[in-house]
């Protein structure tokens, strides 16, 4: 399927889950959708939860905390013990304690960055039992901080923002799940393998050779890694791997799927706080950042690559773009439209090899991360981001126009303003932290297998798509270390949480607030201005902060493949 069709698909099928699906989880987490009330109340009932009570902020955030440091342990344990586990047909070792933690980690916090081989290192139980359960469950975490940030703004002097565990039940019963059961099916029924049954042995007689095919519950895993932007994969060539990527219709449903939830709630959020446009305001922003961030990355990559062309390719030999590390059924323009929705979202799967891309393609995939990936970003993450961005940005309309800043009826004041700095700056500060002491020190230097501006932008990218929680990764770099798998752990949980209870804060303080009515001299947030107001602010703070790293990395290596020389 070409990249024009590929693209017409997309939006077609995108426009109509915007609509449905974004009106659909407003119902949802508003408690009007009851469908499976049979499977709702008896867990309600078995886990002692009163889905009437509602907490405060404080409690919400502690019950996040919680629930996800009991996620990490459990995580923790089940791959130490897998060896002991069911299904476990390769007969696997438990996973050694450093790497458990920092896929324990990863998992939790909608991550999955993957330090190891999926196919020879976890079991079907711990795929199935520990990593897809989280998947689930991360991706539901992520999608109700969003929820709960909306109901700040709609809700007038409460005390309460809603309560946890009903939030994440609704999420996974009602959305994540039944999706997910369907597009399974799609996926198996297009080729996507779906066994317990082990792996294939085959023996080919003739050349006395044999070979072990790896194979397991490959769709079902499939299929939430992307609806739940968490992106780590049953194999580690991901969804390069013909047995998880079977097509080019699974290939465009897998973007879609990607892009569903975090797209469809821009509409969640005007449907909740009364007016579409407020949606379509946020909609326009993420779009707007994803189209200019394809774009430059398109060129470079269905352009030549300056490398081959060193190496003596002529560019009558680099017809076809930058080939090297892309899946030649869908060829540079397709796989590059995934892999931009893969880490412009939080998702991090890849249909090919990134570290095959060029300096200028390279530079395109961090842009999305660096921006604090809301374009649109991940389930839920995407959101709440770019709505901290958003109380930065009518701040500094305020302080431009001389009156207290107000966004969406709620006076913004010096504690939504520190509050949503913390979180819009969490993630540059742990990058560029790490970043510097990983090439600080040997434990750093030592993993990488590429010198120079490429080695350095392997290391600058692992801890970007940790921080922002993506997974993905420039293949140069040996993760598995105690060093970088410490190190690692560590971004992801700053990356999660430094945002996450910063936005529990800011819904817990806005829902106190009374309403202000609009008046003549209210800037409005469903105007062009508005959004012209917050593209500046996402990309001056992303832009600024991390403009000396990729001059160091991607842009000096672009320099340097067309012949300037650094002394």
């Amino acid at each position: 399927m070409g990249f024009w069709l590929t693209l017409l698909v997309m939006v077609l099928v995108l426009a109509v889950i915007w609509r449905f699906l974004g009106s659909y989880m407003a119902e949802v987490y508003g408690g009007k959708v009851h469908w499976l009330a049979w499977l709702e109340r008896p867990t309600y009932r078995l886990l002692a939860i009163d889905p009437a009570a509602e907490q405060s902020w404080k409690r919400y955030a502690m019950a996040t905390i919680v629930f996800s440091a009991v996620a990490v342990l459990l995580v923790y344990a089940i791959q130490r013990l897998q060896g002991a586990l069911p299904l476990n047909p390769q007969h696997l070792v438990g996973v050694s304690p450093w790497l458990a933690l920092n896929t324990a980690v990863s998992f939790v916090t909608n991550t999955n960055w993957q330090n190891y081989v999926g196919e020879s290192t976890m079991s079907y139980f711990t795929q199935m039992a520990a990593l897809a359960v989280q998947q689930f469950v991360s991706a539901a975490v992520g999608v109700q901080i969003a929820i709960v940030l909306i109901r700040g703004f709609v809700r007038r002097e409460s005390p309460t923002i809603g309560n946890f565990w009903v939030d994440l039940i609704r999420g996974v019963y009602y959305i994540l799940l039944p999706i997910s059961l369907v597009v399974t099916v799609i996926f198996v029924a297009q080729g996507a393998v779906q066994t317990l049954a082990g792996p294939a042995r085959i023996h080919d007689v003739l050349n006395g050779v044999s070979q072990t095919i790896a194979l397991g519950p490959v769709a079902s895993m499939s299929v939430i890694k992307q609806l739940g932007t968490n992106g780590g994969g049953f194999f580690n060539a991901n969804s390069a791997a013909p047995f998880e990527n079977p097509t080019a219709l699974i290939n465009v449903l897998e973007i879609v799927l990607l892009l569903a939830i975090p797209l469809a709630l821009t509409y969640t959020f005007g449907k909740m706080v009364g007016n579409i446009r407020q949606g379509l305001a946020l909609l326009a922003t993420m779009l707007i950042l994803f189209g200019a961030i394809l774009g430059v990355s398109m060129i470079a990559e269905t352009g030549t690559n300056p490398a081959l062309t060193a190496a003596g390719l002529s560019q009558q030999q680099q017809t076809g773009g930058n080939i090297q590390g892309k899946e030649t059924r869908f060829g540079p323009a397709v796989s590059d439209l995934f892999v931009i929705a893969s880490t412009e979202t939080s998702t991090g799967s890849v249909d090919g090899s990134n570290d095959s891309y060029t300096a200028i393609g390279g530079a395109g995939l961090l842009a999305g991360m660096m921006m604090g990936e809301v374009s649109p970003g991940g389930d839920g993450s995407g959101l709440y981001t770019l709505l901290l961005f958003a109380i930065v940005a009518v701040f500094i309309g305020g302080l431009m126009v001389g009156r207290t800043p107000e966004y969406l009826g709620k006076k913004i004041q010096a504690r939504e303003v520190k509050l949503a700095s913390i979180g819009v700056l969490m993630m540059p500060i742990t990058v560029l932290a790490l970043t510097a002491l990983a090439v600080a020190i040997p434990a750093g230097v030592s993993s990488v297998f590429n010198h120079g501006p490429h080695g350095f932008s392997e290391i600058l990218y692992a801890f970007t798509s940790q921080a922002n929680n993506n997974g993905s990764a420039f293949a140069g770099l040996d993760g598995n270390t105690t060093f970088y798998n410490l190190a690692g752990a560590l971004a992801m949980l700053l990356g999660r949480f430094g945002i996450i209870i910063p936005v529990i804060a800011v819904a817990g303080s806005l829902a106190a607030k009374r309403y202000i009515p609009d008046t003549v001299g209210t800037m409005r947030s469903d105007k062009p201005i508005f959004v012209g107001l917050l593209l500046g602010t996402v990309v001056l703070v992303g832009g600024l902060t991390f403009l000396p790293a990729i001059s160091l990395g991607p842009i000096a290596e672009g320099l340097l493949h067309h012949g300037v020389l650094f002394s």
